[in-house]
């Protein structure tokens, strides 16, 4: 069964508005997806085509898009408390400068090199129009970072996730965007580590799961078309 709550289905609260979205991608760098990553996560790689064709429909389409990234200073001082004994003990893992933090150049309009002074500063790096790349110290995207604001000056009111490894960031920052109230859109085939039960609590909280394709369509036909129907499951998870 869907863990959609009764009567989201049209609530003029949740309903995604093409007219007024941003693409969020989350930690897609080198170090959490290559081969011989010291951070890899699993599915990551595999999910990097879909990821491709998201970015691109909405880069088509003129749509805002945002890269968040993870950049760990080699003496683990802006470090999560999980990962900075490891970071202080010399492991290095989005290291800024280096070739791991970078962002996975098929997501990018051209090639770009990441700036760490500018993003640690916690400015956004413009990569091309409409498109940024911005710096998050933990999980979550908007904590302690000027997301909520580069959002809310663009018009944005539904924010569309893809990204790296749902159970730790994505989803944080998922349940950021709901608690600041913004529509939430979640490409279930653009993001690694997506598990049936995680997708069914995050329907609970008025999220919509839709596929690149479902996403596809609905960003082309812009407002006219429809991403608030409900279907009983997503086709990724069915009982």
């Amino acid at each position: 069964m869907s863990a959609q709550p009764h009567g989201t289905t049209g609530d003029p609260y949740l309903t995604p508005h093409a007219s007024s979205s941003a693409l969020v991608l989350i930690d897609v760098q080198r170090d959490f997806y290559d081969d011989d990553a010291p951070a890899r996560i699993e599915g990551t790689a595999a999910a990097l085509p879909a990821m491709t064709e998201l970015v691109n429909l909405f880069r088509r389409r003129g749509r805002p898009i945002v890269h968040v990234v993870r950049l760990y200073r080699r003496d683990g001082s802006n470090v999560d408390v999980v990962r900075r004994h490891a970071v202080e003990s010399g492991a290095e893992i989005a290291a800024p400068g280096s070739e791991g933090s970078q962002i996975a150049p098929e997501l990018l309009p051209g090639p770009v090199e990441l700036d760490p002074e500018r993003l640690l500063a916690g400015q956004f790096q413009a990569v091309g129009p409409g498109e940024h790349v911005m710096y998050k110290s933990r999980w979550g995207a908007f904590y302690d970072t000027g997301l909520e604001e580069h959002l809310r000056a663009g018009g944005i009111d539904t924010v569309v996730f893809a990204g790296c490894n749902f159970p730790n960031c994505p989803r944080t920052s998922i349940y950021e965007a709901s608690e600041r109230d913004f529509r939430i859109v979640l490409v279930s085939d653009a993001i690694s580590g997506l598990y049936p039960r995680g997708a069914d609590e995050c329907r609970a909280i008025g999220v919509r799961l839709r596929t690149v394709a479902e996403t596809a369509a609905w960003i082309e036909a812009g407002d006219l078309g429809s991403i608030d129907h409900d279907p009983a499951v997503s086709s990724l998870f069915r009982a």
